[in-house]
């Protein structure tokens, strides 16, 4: 039975060094900007880094900032457990393509009336939580990775290395707004080395409430 579009995609960690065209990765960007946003602010920005030094040097900048943050402090197992999840926030460096997802402010609804209105803090905490700044930018790239699997390319969504945020940013020669957009993720991008699978998903029945 064929696969749908969903079931195509799956998280990949190995790729091949076959390049991705630019007109592959331009539709992807169609695909991402057609995505939802809140007021419809479009409030995102993507880098795409095809320079293999550059792609590189990023690996080099979270190991670096992994490392400062290990020598800082005395908790051994604190160290141990933080350098062992060094590796899956650098293994893009053998991906022939890495994109990075940015995301401006957004301006949340009710924040500024609630804060007139001295609503108690964690009614503010709880609007704030849904960020839909956030949100918008996961919609363009879970758009982007779909159609990166439709077209046979394989993605992997990337947090991890977001300790180093600041520092991937400023290292970036991209001519965006630094001042205004965040990283939100980064993911690796090529044809995947090997047959890909996905884990078990949980049972509808596990994760749906239904009230009728």
């Amino acid at each position: 039975m064929e696969k749908d579009i969903f079931e195509l995609r799956s998280s990949v960690r190995k790729f091949s060094d076959e390049p991705v065209p630019d007109s592959d990765i331009e539709k992807m960007l169609q695909a991402a900007v057609l995505a939802p946003s809140g007021k419809n602010m479009q409030n995102w920005h993507f880098v795409i880094v095809k320079n293999k030094a550059k792609i590189e040097e990023l690996a080099d900048i979270i190991a670096k900032k992994n490392k400062d943050l290990r020598d800082a402090v005395d908790d051994g197992e604190l160290k141990e457990n933080f350098k062992r999840y060094l590796k899956y926030g650098t293994f893009f460096k053998d991906a022939p393509v890495l994109v990075l997802f940015f995301h401006a402010p957004y301006p949340v609804t009710g924040r500024n009336i609630m804060e007139a209105a001295a609503s108690p803090k964690e009614e503010i905490e709880a609007l704030l939580k849904a960020d839909p700044g956030i949100q918008n930018i996961a919609a363009a790239a879970e758009n982007f990775m779909l159609k990166a699997a439709e077209l046979g390319y394989g993605t992997c969504w990337m947090t991890s290395q977001n300790y180093a945020a600041l520092e991937i940013k400023a290292s970036l020669e991209a001519d965006f707004d630094k001042n205004i957009f965040d990283l939100a993720l980064i993911t690796p991008l090529g044809v995947p080395a090997s047959e890909v699978s996905s884990p078990t998903r949980k049972a509808l029945a596990e994760v749906t409430s239904w009230i009728k």
